[in-house]
């Protein structure tokens, strides 16, 4: 029986990955008088629901996705959270 699921993917780039949007945020809140900010990365957050037999083929199902579309495994990295739905009544 499948049951739902709803998970958060996080996605970033690499630290070896020079980072050019998180380079002009940190300059742009260094301007607006954020002095202690340091090291600003940007990233992705994914949100969506999915249906599957079980969590590990959840865990499966989301792990290819991230792999082939999500998020590009040459210069990101990505993780995920995931919690099942419960059944409607």
């Amino acid at each position: 029986m499948s049951r739902k699921y709803q998970a958060q993917i996080y996605v970033t780039l690499r630290p070896s990955v020079l980072d050019p949007a998180g380079v002009a945020v940190a300059s742009g809140l260094k301007q607006l008088g954020y002095e202690s900010v340091e090291g600003v990365r940007i990233g992705k957050y994914i949100e969506l629901s999915l249906s599957a037999e079980s969590e590990a083929d959840a865990k499966t199902q989301l792990d290819r996705m991230c792999d082939q579309l999500l998020a590009n495994p040459v210069i990101e990295n990505y993780r995920f959270e995931i919690a099942e739905l419960a059944a409607s009544v």
